[in-house]
C-alpha cells in the first residue's frame, strides 16, 4: 500500500514538474510569436506574462467549483493543454495574415491556457490533499512547479527555439503534455473512473499534434508564403531572430523578424549613401568598424576603397554572419565581403564590445536594425553615442541608419539630436529607396578637421551616390520635427516615437 501511495503521489508531482515546464514555454512561445509578428517585444511581453497570470488566477478561482472525480478531471484539462497550448502557435501563425481580430485570437489562446493551467494546481492538491501533510503538500507542489519554470526558463532560448522553431517547439511540448495524461491513464487506471474513454481521447489528441509536429515545416512554409506573398527559399530561427530570404522573379528579400531588411533589386541605393559620404569625408580610412550590417553589403561598400587595411564588423546573430558568408547566393549580393582578409567578424552584443574595446577607428558605420524595442533603443541612445565616442579618432566620421524622415520625423530626428549632444559637427541627409521609401541617416564628424562637403576619395562606378552631399541633405517641410526630446537610456523615448509613427501605418 505504502509503495502504491508513494508511486501515485510521485505521478502527481511530477506531473506538476510538467504542467509548470510546458505553461510556461506556452507563455514564451506566445510572447516570442506576438514580438515576430507584431514587433515591441517588451509590450507583448509585459502584456502576455500580465494575461497568463491573470488567467490563472481566475482559473485558480474556479477550481473550488470541482467535487467529483477530480483526477478525471485533472487528465481531461492536461489533454486540453496540451492540445490548446501546443497547437496555439500553428493557428496563430496560419491566421496573422487573414483575420484583422488577430490580437484578440492571440490573447484567448494566452487565457484559455493560462485558465486550464491555474485549474491544474489546486485541483492536485485537493487530490492530495488527503494523503499528504499540509506543509509537506505545498512545499512539494511548489518545489516542483519553480523548477519547471525554472527549467523551462533555460531550455527556451538556449536549447528549443535554435532547434524546433516557435512552431516545433509548442508542439513537442504538447505532445509531452499528453504523453503525462496517458502515463496517468494506464497507470493510475484504478483509480480512474471510465480510463478507457481517457486513454482513447490522450491517444488521440497525441496523434493529431504528432501529425501536425510532423508536417510543422510544410505549415510553417505555407504561412509565410501567405506572409510574404513571395517564394520562400530559406528560413532560420536563431536565438535572436526569424531570418526569411524570399525570391520573386529577379528580386531577392531578406526579412528578419517580418521586417524587410534589404531588396536586391535596390539595396545598392540604401547602402551606397550609407557608406560613402562618410569614407569620402574622413581624412583616413584605414580602420573602419562596422555595427551591424551582418549581411556584409555595408563591408562590400568599405572594400571599393584600396585604402582600407582593416575592417572589424560587430554583428550579435552569428546565425545571420554565417549565412552571408556561406550562401552561394548572398555572397555573390556582399562580393564575399565576410570572407575578405581584411574582414574580422565579431558576434557580440555592441553595447557590450565598445564599452570594453580598446581600439581606435578613422570610420563607424552603423548599420542597426530600426529602434522598434527597448534593446535596440539602447543602441540609439545618448550613453552608446558617447561610448562611440571615445573609440573614434580625431577627426573620424561616424554614420548612422536613422530610419526614414517621411514616416517617421520624430524618430528620425530625435537620433539626429542625440548624436549633435555628442559630436562636435553633425548633419542629416536622406535617399529614396523604393522598397523603403524615403530613408534617412545621420552623419557626424569627432572633431573640425574636415567639412560634410569635402571629398577626400572617391570610388568609381557606383550606381548611386555621386559625392554632392548637398543633394542628399535638403528636407522639405513634411519631414520636418522640432519638439523631440533626446534618446537617454532611462527614458528611451525613441522607441516610443517610433511606435507611435510606425505603428500608424499598420
Amino acid at each position: 500500500m505504502g509503495k502504491k501511495f508513494l508511486r501515485f503521489e510521485f505521478l502527481l508531482l511530477f506531473a506538476v514538474f510538467i504542467i509548470a515546464t510546458c505553461g510556461l514555454i506556452y507563455e514564451l512561445v506566445a510572447g516570442t510569436l506576438a514580438s515576430y509578428l507584431l514587433g515591441d517585444s517588451v509590450k507583448q511581453f509585459s502584456f502576455i506574462i500580465g494575461v497568463y497570470l491573470f488567467s490563472m488566477g481566475i482559473g485558480s478561482f474556479f477550481s473550488k467549483f470541482f467535487h467529483k472525480n477530480l483526477l478525471n478531471t485533472f487528465v481531461e484539462i492536461e489533454i486540453l493543454v496540451g492540445l490548446i497550448g501546443g497547437l496555439s502557435s500553428v493557428v496563430l501563425f496560419l491566421l496573422f495574415e487573414s483575420v484583422e481580430s488577430f490580437q484578440f485570437i492571440l490573447y484567448l489562446f494566452v487565457f484559455v491556457t493560462g485558465f486550464l493551467v491555474g485549474l491544474e494546481i489546486p485541483l492536485l492538491m485537493n487530490i492530495l490533499k488527503d494523503k499528504v501533510e499540509f506543509k509537506d503538500l505545498v512545499s512539494n507542489v511548489f518545489t516542483f512547479d519553480y523548477i519547471g519554470a525554472l527549467l523551462a526558463s533555460i531550455l527556451f532560448p538556449l536549447v528549443l527555439v535554435p532547434k524546433l522553431g516557435i512552431m516545433g517547439t509548442s508542439l513537442f511540448f504538447g505532445m509531452i503534455n499528453v504523453s503525462i495524461a496517458i502515463v496517468l491513464c494506464f497507470l493510475l487506471k484504478k483509480e480512474l473512473k471510465k480510463p478507457y474513454f481517457l486513454k482513447v481521447k490522450a491517444i488521440f489528441s497525441f496523434g493529431v499534434l504528432l501529425t501536425v509536429f510532423i508536417f510543422s515545416d510544410v505549415i510553417l512554409s505555407y504561412s509565410e508564403g501567405k506572409l510574404y506573398g513571395e517564394n520562400i527559399i530559406y528560413t532560420n530561427t536563431t536565438p535572436y531572430q526569424r531570418i526569411v530570404l524570399t525570391h520573386n522573379k529577379s528580386d531577392y528579400r531578406l526579412y528578419l523578424n517580418n521586417n524587410l531588411q534589404f531588396s536586391s533589386v535596390d539595396e545598392y541605393r540604401y547602402h551606397e549613401a550609407l557608406v560613402h559620404p562618410a569614407m569620402s569625408m574622413a581624412k583616413v580610412v584605414k580602420n573602419v568598424l562596422v555595427l551591424g550590417g551582418g549581411d556584409g553589403l555595408a563591408v562590400r561598400e568599405i572594400l571599393k576603397y584600396k585604402e582600407v587595411q582593416k575592417v572589424t564588423l560587430v554583428d550579435l546573430d552569428e546565425g545571420m554572419t554565417r549565412l552571408f558568408k556561406t550562401n552561394k547566393v548572398l555572397t555573390k549580393f556582399n562580393q564575399n565581403s565576410l570572407n575578405n582578409p581584411k574582414v574580422t567578424v565579431i558576434n557580440t552584443d555592441a553595447y557590450i564590445w565598445a564599452k570594453s574595446c580598446q581600439e581606435k577607428f578613422d570610420v563607424a558605420i552603423i548599420d542597426f536594425p530600426d529602434p522598434s524595442n527597448y534593446s535596440l533603443g539602447k543602441l540609439y541612445s545618448l550613453n552608446f553615442y558617447q561610448t562611440i565616442k571615445g573609440i573614434l579618432k580625431p577627426n573620424a566620421a561616424v554614420v548612422i541608419q536613422t530610419t526614414s524622415p517621411y514616416f517617421a520625423p520624430k524618430s528620425f530626428w530625435c537620433i539626429n539630436k542625440t548624436v549633435m549632444q555628442v559630436f562636435p559637427q553633425v548633419d542629416a541627409y536622406h535617399a529614396y529607396v523604393p522598397s523603403f521609401g524615403e530613408w534617412g541617416y545621420t552623419i557626424a564628424i569627432n572633431g573640425f578637421g574636415s567639412g560634410f562637403n569635402e571629398v577626400h576619395r572617391k570610388s568609381p562606378g557606383l550606381k548611386f551616390y555621386n559625392y554632392q552631399f548637398d543633394r542628399f541633405n535638403y528636407f522639405t517641410n513634411d519631414m520636418i520635427s522640432n519638439e523631440i526630446e533626446i534618446n537617454r537610456l532611462d527614458n528611451q523615448i525613441l522607441v516610443r516615437y517610433f511606435d507611435e509613427e510606425w505603428g500608424k501605418l499598420q
